[in-house]
């Protein structure tokens, strides 16, 4: 079974009319944040199962799938990677294999749904007991996705219950100028406020008059009210 019968099979899937709203929903338009992005339309379900299909593609064939136009190929791409870390057998130079791969490639991970799919399991996973340096270099990248990168694979962190590489990134990235990035790190905090809400709230506190609208709001969604509305009205002191 090789890369011709994959790309068979997810074009066989393709919805002309999907496709079209994925063009506007993830911004392909000139100048938008996926610029000259194409999809097929194929539904995401789909995608997994085709996935689970061919779980035994060679890195070759994934690499062309990663370094294709099309939106579903990256995705799948994406998603047989994390179906090689989730194996048992997934020996420890299988999985830096793959992160390795993840590093090299990762200007094709460029679409926020790519990078929240594959940047916790994929990054997050390996970095959690190793030096997190590349984490702080991609925060501070030119590059917005390789910023949402860092943030979002903090994600596997949070999930250990491990908040101090999420809080201290988010710092970097609390004045960035891009929305996808103040969606990002809102939705971390909230992450880590649901298993800890006095460290998120120490985060609030010192940085309440420079965080973006966008990211506060994102940061206290599960809050109770009262105190949601207090943390809007800048009432937090």
């Amino acid at each position: 079974m090789g890369l011709n019968q994959i790309i068979d099979e997810l074009k066989s899937l393709a919805d002309p009319e999907k496709a079209r709203v994925h063009q506007r929903f993830f911004k392909t338009g000139p100048g938008e944040y996926g610029e000259g992005d194409l999809f097929y339309g194929v539904r995401v379900p789909d995608i997994r199962k085709i996935a689970k299909k061919y779980g035994d593609t060679p890195y070759g064939d994934i690499e062309k799938l990663i370094c294709s136009k099309i939106h579903e190929k990256r995705f799948l791409a994406l998603v047989l990677l994390l179906n090689m870390l989730s194996k048992k057998k997934c020996s420890p130079a299988e999985q830096k294999k793959i992160f390795d791969f993840y590093i090299m490639h990762r200007k094709y991970v460029n679409n926020w749904d790519l990078v929240d799919l594959s940047a916790p399991g994929i990054v997050g996973r390996w970095l959690m007991d190793k030096d997190k340096q590349v984490l702080y270099d991609f925060a501070r990248s030119q590059n917005l996705w390789e910023r949402r990168i860092a943030i979002i694979g903090t994600f596997y962190f949070i999930k250990k219950n491990e908040f101090e590489h999420t809080i201290k990134l988010s710092q970097i990235l609390v004045e960035d100028k891009e929305d996808l990035i103040h969606k990002a790190v809102g939705w971390m905090l909230r992450e880590v406020g649901k298993r800890n809400m006095a460290e998120e709230k120490i985060f609030l506190k010192a940085n309440l008059n420079q965080m973006p609208r966008t990211m506060l709001r994102y940061a206290i969604e599960k809050f109770p009210e009262d105190l949601r509305q207090k943390y809007l009205k800048g009432e937090i002191v």
